[in-house]
């Protein structure tokens, strides 16, 4: 039996704010697929040069009223980083809240416009521990 990991299907409510999260992420869109017939938008992005990994932004186009609500059936996404305190930096910088800030050095969590966890993970081991990582608290669930 062969199996092949294709991509992480995510819903969203807000293509353009979920696109432009991602985008703060280092993903880039890869493909894009409008359905007329389906009433819906097929948006897949990944990190440059890692297009055999990618997360697919489906948007209704009529809304999701009806479906189910809770995106915490889905678990996370998790991404590795060169430099987990300058990403984190980054995302705070452009308003994203730090569920759980990289106080290990190591590890980090971020939700995404439509409540998707999103986990960072330090390349290669865990950073130095430094201000202001070390003292900043959990904010919400992660």
């Amino acid at each position: 039996m062969t199996i092949r990991y294709l991509h992480t299907m995510v819903r969203v409510k807000d293509l353009e704010k979920s696109m432009a999260f991602y985008r703060l992420l280092g993903l880039e869109e890869t493909r894009r697929m409008d359905s007329e017939q389906g009433r819906f938008t097929l948006i897949f992005m990944c990190p440059p040069g890692q297009h055999d990994a990618p997360v697919e932004l489906t948007y209704n186009w009529d809304g999701d009223d009806g479906l189910p609500n809770d995106s915490r059936h889905f678990g996370h996404l998790a991404y590795e980083v060169d430099d987990i305190y300058a990403v984190c930096q980054h995302l705070m910088d452009n308003g994203v809240i730090l569920n759980r800030p990289p106080r290990d050095g190591r590890m980090a969590f971020v939700r995404s416009p439509d409540n998707i966890s999103i986990e960072l993970l330090q390349k290669g081991g865990a950073r130095p521990l430094a201000e202001p990582w070390t003292s900043l608290p959990n904010i919400g669930h992660w």
